[in-house]
């Protein structure tokens, strides 16, 4: 048995025995978990799948949300235009396709749920039910784009789409013509079947804003206080409380100092307890710059102007017509020009003949001044015939006999 001897004491031996160091014993996965863990200091960053990626950016931020909202509907409100190489179609099945894709949905719900897709996962999934060669589908639906998996082939071309939900999979065989699926998605230099979302490339500025709006709500919960620490010393000399008052004062902290609706409450601290403030104020944080940058880098993302969304200190643009009209012309024409014509390429195969969708930019509101001066200038060039004016202001030939 090992005994134990104050200094000085006369039965204390002249030379302590040697004590056996304490067995080492480490887990295989320690240093796993430590390199997963990460060190203190280390930030800490949102999953990057595309549900995580949706709660954090659309339903939790209020930026992504606007900046996703004003692009879809944006997209979904452009005129189409319909024509092939000999004339433009005022009807056409297509385009009431469009106009009706499905019992639940119009052409507005439709586009603006497929170009939201598009903006969040980088990939936008569009069902044909129904349809033939030769024959347009019943029914268009855009699916869930964190449900539907690619199944590459041999080749490496898609040679199917799962979708997955409630536990069950449909498969979506790619082997014959036409295809049941359009799979739209976004440039991505690193993948070769999955598309780049704005979303992905803009979450670690939506991780510093929410952050950012979770802290000021911590301050005001703590009435915008700095935290501190209660010290206590007795009358002992004594630092440590017991149970009971420990629990005590925390509960009266919690009850009487903490909220908006207790600022400015004088706390009340009994013979021992003194408050020592500890961190910064949010003024020296700076936090509210730093949520305003992030802002602009997520509307810088999705191509919104800043002066869009009302975010201060943003001087692009000369005024909110200009920066509507980059908008526009920047960010909503692409991307719009690049669904239609990738759903006019599908729906080309059910008809058999190719057909052409692209937005009409002649009742586009914000455009309508460069359209003008665009019109005035075809117009007053003598040196260019009819066809070649029709042609640069992009209308078809002039049929035959008219």
């Amino acid at each position: 048995m090992m005994q134990f001897f104050r200094r000085g004491d006369a039965a204390a031996p002249a030379a302590a025995a040697p004590v056996p160091a304490p067995e080492a014993k480490a887990s295989a996965t320690g240093r796993v978990v430590a390199r997963v863990l990460g060190g203190p200091g280390r930030a800490v960053w949102s999953p990057r799948d595309v549900a995580s990626l949706t709660r954090a950016g659309f339903t939790g931020n209020p930026i992504g949300f606007r900046c996703v909202k004003l692009v879809a509907e944006a997209a979904a409100a452009l005129p189409l235009v319909c024509s092939d190489a000999a004339r433009r179609y005022e009807t056409h099945p297509l385009l009431a396709l469009i106009q009706r894709p499905n019992p639940a949905q119009g052409r507005a719900e439709l586009l603006e749920a497929l170009v939201a897709q598009l903006l969040l996962s980088g990939n936008a999934y569009v069902e044909a039910v129904g349809g033939a060669a030769g024959l347009l589908p019943e029914e268009l639906h855009v699916l869930r784009s964190d449900r539907v998996s690619l199944i590459p082939g041999p080749d490496g071309w898609p040679a199917a789409y799962d979708y997955t939900a409630g536990g069950r999979t449909h498969r979506f065989a790619m082997t014959g013509t036409p295809d049941p699926i359009c799979h739209i998605k976004g440039f991505h230099p690193q993948d070769d079947h999955y598309g780049l979302a704005p979303l992905q490339a803009a979450a670690v500025a939506v991780d510093v804003h929410n952050a950012a709006s979770a802290w000021s709500k911590a301050l005001l919960d703590n009435a915008a206080r700095p935290s501190g620490a209660i010290v206590y010393r007795g009358s002992d000399g004594q630092g440590a409380l017991s149970p009971d008052q420990y629990d005590r004062l925390v509960n009266e902290m919690e009850a009487h100092h903490q909220g908006a609706r207790n600022a400015g409450r004088p706390m009340l601290l009994e013979g021992g307890l003194d408050w020592k403030p500890m961190g910064f104020s949010p003024s020296d944080m700076e936090f509210h710059e730093t949520k305003m940058a992030a802002a602009r880098e997520i509307a810088l993302a999705f191509g919104v102007p800043p002066m869009l969304l009302g975010i201060p200190g943003d001087a692009t643009y000369a005024n909110y017509a200009e920066a509507n009209r980059a908008f526009y012309r920047l960010t909503v024409l692409p991307l719009a020009t690049r669904v239609a014509a990738a759903l006019a390429w599908w729906l080309s195969a059910f008809l058999g003949a190719e057909v052409a969708l692209r937005p009409d930019l002649d009742q586009v509101p914000a455009l309508a001044v460069e359209r003008e001066a665009h019109w005035a200038r075809v117009a007053a060039a003598e040196f260019l015939t009819e066809a070649e004016k029709r042609r640069l202001l992009g209308l078809p030939p002039r049929p035959e006999g008219e």
